[in-house]
């Protein structure tokens, strides 16, 4: 179990880093030009949020794998995780519309590996807790 804790750990720290992109690449200085201060603003600071905590659950995945898989606190947080990127691949499929990644080459093969990261994560996650 070990290496799928380090695995998800740097998976989860790429994931992290990859929303400095997200400004420029959704196009936010005119996708949110339309919206007010505080929604423009809620939308900058939720994501860098998001980004704090996916970084940390990475770190915490890489330097305390033996404490979340041994003892019965960590095994409540790999509960918590497992039950958080499940609830994250649900909406991969019922949050968003297919309309945003069906016939589009590279939507969907992000689509395709986000589905796989989160099913795996919550797989691990929840194997850590139920056996």
């Amino acid at each position: 179990m070990i290496i799928h804790f380090r695995i998800i750990g740097a998976l989860l720290i790429v994931l992290a880093l990859s929303h400095v992109v997200f400004p420029r690449y959704f196009k936010w200085d005119k996708e949110l030009k339309a919206l007010s201060m505080i929604n423009r603003q809620i939308m900058t600071i939720h994501t860098f949020f998001i980004a704090l905590s996916v970084f940390l659950l990475g770190l915490l995945c890489l330097t305390s794998y033996n404490e979340l898989t041994t003892t019965p606190f960590g095994k409540r947080i790999s509960l918590g995780m497992g039950i958080f990127w499940s609830v994250r691949l649900f909406i991969q499929f019922f949050g968003y519309s297919s309309e945003l990644w069906k016939g589009k080459r590279f939507e969907t093969v992000i689509h395709i590996l986000f589905s796989l990261l989160f099913g795996y994560m919550s797989v691990v996650f929840l194997a850590t807790y139920f056996l």
